[in-house]
């Protein structure tokens, strides 16, 4: 995390002027702590979950940017925590020789506070960024104490981005918001869904399937429920059947009783001598 004390461009160099080998090996320290680390790859893993499919952007952290011959003179070398350079090919490299990239910086800058870092985040390394990276989002943040600002190149200058609503910033370049999640830095959708690690993925993905699961064992009992209804309803029914059943046997018996009793006593009034029809 040490820095160039020069800040020259590559233009200021002559064409004549024959470049060091492009194989270079970063040369960084290592995180100052773990929470550090944690950032770093948690902004790195996720923007690489997110864009899987792509293979043209670079993105790396605490990774030297070699810009200048003199940085190889005097060892006062760059580095920011997290960049992210875009339309290059996505590949694994030692460091990031800019005369090997085609003169291209990092699009993206994003560097991890700390009380010993803070000055030189906010100043030195600011100026850099802007006048030789010219690199158009630059973000800073401190894990520790939440400071969370970023800035926007305009016309050469860095001007403050306004939060949004929620406290997120936006990069014009990623096409994504920075924010504070749990208090670490996370990237978020334009639509501000946050940006989750596979981890998290893989956990939401469990998730949805054991709710699809809870539905699915819902549905069956409710069919199963519908099922014995509908059995019910049919016993109900052939019970109504049975029972209209009998009815009619009933009724016939009474008819044929009444109508066998009028033959009775028709026979009867004839022994009689008696007209059934006279009475």
């Amino acid at each position: 995390m040490t820095i160039a004390q020069e800040s020259e461009s590559t233009e200021d160099i002559s064409q004549d002027v024959i470049f060091p080998p492009g194989d270079l090996y970063s040369d960084e320290p290592p995180w100052e702590t773990e929470l550090h680390m944690r950032q770093l790859i948690l902004l790195l893993e996720c923007l690489k979950w997110l864009w899987r499919e792509r293979n043209d952007f670079y993105a790396t952290g605490n990774l030297t940017i070699y810009y200048c011959t003199q940085q190889l003179k005097s060892r006062h070398l760059s580095s920011p925590d997290f960049f992210v350079v875009l339309e290059t090919e996505r590949k694994i490299r030692k460091s990031w020789v800019v005369w090997e990239e085609y003169g291209k910086y990092p699009h993206v800058v994003v560097e991890i506070m700390s009380e010993s870092t803070a000055q030189t985040d906010k100043g030195i390394k600011k100026k850099i960024y802007q006048d030789t990276f010219r690199a158009p989002d630059y973000f800073w943040f401190d894990p520790y104490t939440l400071e969370f600002a970023g800035f926007h190149l305009v016309d050469g200058k860095y001007q403050p981005l306004q939060a949004n609503a929620q406290g997120h910033l936006w990069s014009k370049q990623l096409g994504l918001y920075l924010g504070i999640h749990q208090g670490l830095l996370r990237w978020f959708t334009p639509d501000e869904q946050l940006v989750p690690t596979l981890e998290e993925t893989i956990v939401q993905a469990q998730e949805t399937a054991a709710l699809a699961q809870e539905i699915a064992v819902q549905a069956q009992e409710k069919a199963a429920q519908a099922q014995e209804k509908a059995a019910q309803a049919q016993e109900k029914t052939a019970q109504v059947q049975k029972n209209a059943g009998q009815l009619v046997l009933t009724l016939e018996e009474i008819t044929q009783q009444a109508q066998q009793k009028a033959e009775r006593l028709a026979a009867k009034l004839r022994e009689l001598n008696i007209n059934p029809d006279t009475i």
